[in-house]
């Protein structure tokens, strides 16, 4: 039995390429029988995502080339275009980087937590394909065991490395429950979109969202259950808003001083949470000044970031160390399954000779033998047989000057050194 990593991921290949190679999600079942059909596969998962396409294979004997054949052939690429950004691991390296994969080590975001579930998501497809058997669905354990461990014992995942989560996270510090809490989000592109995720997991229920036309106000709105108004209607939302973050491509401010005044004051001065994410800003530099104003520039969440990463960074190192224990663990239970094997069928080799004799011993007291002699003989033709393939093989070894054969043999049987019967 052997395992295979292979694939291409953001690190070695061009978005180009990347989109070439992935799998969408209704080809996976069929693509995991075929493999498994055309190449020596036995057992095989395919991960595919916008960062990466792997598979996950176990064999008889390694045969990464047949697979990176197939691959190619499947994808309509040459195999020499698909050689110059693949990466193929092996064994205790295949092993250890499923696991760094699953854990967030080889994402493009260190530590980012939606791998996993990825990851999950890949065994579970696999499973309905009926590709994955014993081995490489203990692997498929081992490797969600491991970054659990890692999630659980490390702070890899803890601080926000996004511009969109660093602004959601700042905002629970300044308000304790965001679930009473009111966001006004102005703007309805990719950081707002992942802007209005996060609160929307955090438990923000009221969400408004304010673009220059309604209709893409109200596509992103529908997501997450908020409610979509114009640029123009932001004064009017503006006094019922606790947080208020802005992404938009506008040259000019969107929101002024005198405007947040007016809105402080409807408040009652209660405190409005700000975050500007645009570049230029959305929102004048003065607003900041104003009392019960926490106004954050993008500068400030890249600071919030950088730090946040140079933790992450910090942690990687223990779960990179947790991973290699979990690796070796699971190569060391694997090295363990493959003697069970042998010890069966050592076990019913010697239940069918000792069965033999039994049946001996039965016939010559039927017979009216001495009980003592046929116990006797029992347990001299049982000792006899049981030596004596041993013995022959451990004589051709020592013929053949295969002394470290010898050492093993000492070392299975647990015999002192130099108490080897020469009679033997």
């Amino acid at each position: 039995m052997a395992f295979l990593a292979l694939g291409i991921n953001h690190k070695t290949a061009s978005v180009d390429v990347r989109e070439r190679v992935a799998f969408t999600p209704e080809q996976l079942v069929d693509a995991l029988q075929q493999l498994c059909r055309l190449t020596t596969s036995r057992e095989a998962a395919i991960l595919s995502t916008c960062n990466r396409s792997e598979l996950y294979i176990e064999q008889d004997q390694l045969s990464a080339d047949a697979v990176l054949q197939w691959l190619a052939d499947y994808h309509r690429l040459s195999l020499d275009e698909l050689r110059a950004s693949a990466y193929v691991h092996e064994e205790h390296d295949a092993v250890r980087h499923m696991m760094r994969v699953a854990s967030g080590l080889d994402s493009l975001v260190l530590g980012e937590p939606q791998i996993l579930g990825q990851m999950k998501s890949a065994y579970a497809v696999a499973r309905e394909a009926g590709t994955v058997g014993p081995l490489l669905g203990r692997l498929f354990q081992a490797t969600f065991s491991a970054a659990k461990q890692v999630r659980t014992d490390t702070a890899i995942g803890e601080n926000p490395v996004s511009v969109a989560f660093a602004a959601v996270s700042l905002a629970k510090q300044i308000f304790s429950d965001l679930a009473r809490s009111q966001a006004l989000l102005i703007g309805a592109g990719e950081t707002i979109t992942l802007v209005a995720r996060h609160l929307h997991e955090q438990g923000v229920r009221r969400i408004v969202v304010a673009n220059r036309t309604l209709e893409r106000a109200s596509t992103l709105a529908e997501q997450f259950g908020a409610h979509a108004v114009l640029l123009a209607d932001i004064p009017q939302e503006l006094a019922n808003s606790d947080i208020v973050i802005s992404s938009t491509a506008s040259q000019l401010p969107i929101l002024g001083k005198g405007a947040v005044e007016s809105a402080l004051k409807q408040r009652r001065h209660k405190p409005i949470f700000m975050v500007d994410i645009a570049v230029p800003r959305d929102i004048e530099t003065e607003v900041g000044e104003l009392d019960d104003v926490y106004l954050y520039t993008v500068d400030d969440l890249h600071d919030v970031v950088a730090e946040n990463l140079k933790s992450r960074q910090g942690a990687a190192q223990a779960a990179e160390e947790l991973v290699a224990v979990g690796a070796e663990d699971f190569m060391a239970r694997l090295r363990e399954l493959a003697a069970v094997d042998v010890l069966r069928a050592y076990r019913q080799q010697s239940e069918r000779l000792r069965d033999e004799e039994l049946q001996k011993a039965q016939r010559l007291l039927a017979n009216g033998g001495n009980p003592e002699d046929v116990l006797a003989q029992l347990a001299r033709g049982l000792t006899n047989k049981l030596l004596h393939a041993p013995s022959v093989q451990l004589k051709k070894l020592s013929a053949e000057g295969r002394l470290d054969a010898l050492a093993m043999a000492q070392e299975l049987f647990a015999l002192q050194e130099g108490s080897t019967d020469k009679s033997l």
